[in-house]
């Protein structure tokens, strides 16, 4: 044996021995997140597949079922007002060919009659209330009401907005009064938060990096969910034994569950490259060892978007804390014949 391998053999069972150590008792380098709330239902644009996506009608459904928490996207009207909406282009929802962005709050066109539940392809959602809505009017109708809020777009007057205090002018509440709306003033949708003092209970997500940071400068005080990039790190870091070393800012995974790939979602064009992805995301992913660090560590572990029962067993069989759904009737059913969660060690 070479003077080499001599040494550096033991050194890196000595490191493996360390890491496995520490993977398991990860309390032991780190102080765990203390969570504001658990997010074992979550609905997804406010259960899109009981009521239409993200109208008051889908979220007061998803309150009756006991959600934990609101999932939801922003874009910012021509007038600067925080609207929740999935798209930046109105066509899919309303049949109206025009971007939020171009058209005041009160233009916005009514959603359609039935809109297909994206992540259970062939199945629709109908309603009575077809009114988009402002964030702000979320915030004043759920006032401590978790939610995930996620900006898709580069845009520091949407973020700031989302953020600080609500600006001046004035617009209809939902008791037919006169309430603020925010002005296009980019020192303002950080300050939503802060005026309706939501900050532990409102996620920052976001899938790019460079907009989380933005998100994170405007009001440091809300919780983050991890970014692409930033999961990719953490998966990295888990299989080259170093995750148990290092800090980990955020208090969310929000994820995938790689076995919806191929059935409910298709990130690919190509079969073959989804079948691919299917393998490959369910190999990496799908690990009890890492979401257990994750949650002994205070990060919570939430998968989206699953649909089916099988895939809710999937997910709380791995370790999650929660689920997003389209259908939060169906999620409470299921975790009601559960019963309680058992509590962490």
């Amino acid at each position: 044996m070479s003077p080499l391998l001599y040494y550096a053999l033991p050194a890196l069972g000595s490191y493996v021995m360390l890491s496995f150590f520490f993977l398991r008792r990860p309390r032991l380098l780190h102080t765990p997140w203390v969570p504001a709330f658990h997010a074992r239902l979550g609905a997804h644009r406010g259960g899109s597949g009981e009521r239409l996506e993200n109208t008051m009608e889908a979220m007061e459904n998803s309150m009756a079922q006991r959600a934990d928490l609101l999932e939801l996207d922003c874009h910012l009207t021509r007038d600067g007002v925080v609207v929740v909406s999935h798209d930046k282009n109105l066509f899919r929802q309303t049949g109206v060919n025009r971007d939020v962005g171009s058209l005041n709050f009160e233009d916005l066109p009514l959603l359609k009659e039935e809109l297909e539940v994206y992540f259970s392809p062939g199945h629709f959602a109908h309603g009575a209330d077809r009114h988009m809505v402002r964030l702000e009017d979320l915030f004043r109708r759920f006032p401590r009401m978790p939610m995930s809020v996620e900006v898709k777009e580069r845009n520091e007057e949407l973020i700031h907005k989302v953020v600080l205090q609500a600006g001046v002018g004035a617009g209809p509440g939902l008791d037919g009064g006169l309430t603020p709306l925010p002005s296009p003033s980019s020192s303002q949708i950080a300050g939503l938060v802060r005026h309706y003092d939501r900050s532990e209970i409102t996620i920052w997500a976001s899938e790019k990096s460079s907009i989380m940071k933005k998100c994170k400068a405007a009001n440091p005080e809300m919780p983050t969910s991890f970014t692409l990039s930033r999961g990719f790190w953490v998966l990295l870091f888990y299989y080259l034994g170093l995750l148990p070393f290092i800090s980990i800012p955020e208090k969310f995974l929000i994820c995938f569950l790689p076995t919806i790939i191929n059935r409910t979602y298709f990130p690919f064009s190509r079969s073959g490259l989804n079948q691919l992805a299917a393998v490959v995301a369910k190999w990496l992913i799908m690990r009890k060892s890492l979401i257990q660090h994750l949650q002994q560590r205070g990060v919570q572990v939430v998968f989206w978007c699953l649909n089916e029962e099988s895939d809710f067993e999937a997910a709380f069989n791995l370790g999650a804390t929660g689920v997003i759904t389209d259908y939060p009737t169906a999620l409470r059913c299921y975790l009601d014949s559960r019963g309680p969660p058992a509590l962490a060690s």
